[in-house]
């Protein structure tokens, strides 16, 4: 096994979803820490948070329960894949592998809408998921969102906070 091996995390789901929001990898410092978007300076727990109205600085359990309580699954689109530090950009691409989306459909049908957090979560899932089952673009509603990471700093938060909040509140 190649030690750039970089492996996702379970979802954080219920079965009464209605929302997915899909990373494509998680970084260097969630991988450490085993936690979502670990990242001080990663947008997404202040977006998320400022959306459903906890804390940002409150404890990581209360933020994934606090998503749960509103119906939004977390997940990446890669199970697996060989990558040297945090950027999509260094992924392997011939290393990538997907998690099971099928069987997850399958077990969360009240699931409406899957946002992407960036394009390489959005791509990967077109090349892995969607190329096999190209009927699920028709099922699900399906957002592409400006990437929440700190290496995305060309679009100003404002910006991205704005596109989140339409596509989680709609």
């Amino acid at each position: 096994m190649s030690k750039l091996l970089k492996r996702s995390f379970s979802p954080i789901a219920g079965l009464d979803a209605e929302i997915l929001v899909l990373g494509s990898m998680p970084g260097e410092a969630s991988l450490i820490k085993h936690q979502y978007y670990a990242h001080p300076r990663n947008a997404f727990w202040p977006i998320i948070c400022d959306i459903l109205g906890c804390e940002a600085e409150t404890t990581y359990e209360a933020r994934t329960q606090a998503l749960l309580d509103h119906q939004i699954a977390l997940w990446d689109v890669l199970r697996c894949c060989e990558r040297t530090g945090s950027l999509d950009s260094n992924i392997k691409s011939e290393s990538e592998e997907a998690n099971d989306f099928l069987g997850f459909l399958s077990e969360h049908s009240e699931l409406q809408r899957i946002c992407f957090n960036g394009k390489k979560a959005f791509n990967s899932f077109k090349k892995h998921v969607l190329r096999l089952s190209p009927e699920l673009s028709d099922q699900y509603r399906l957002v592409v969102l400006p990437s929440t990471s700190p290496a995305n700093a060309s679009i100003p938060m404002a910006i991205k906070k704005a596109r989140w909040v339409e596509a989680l509140t709609r």
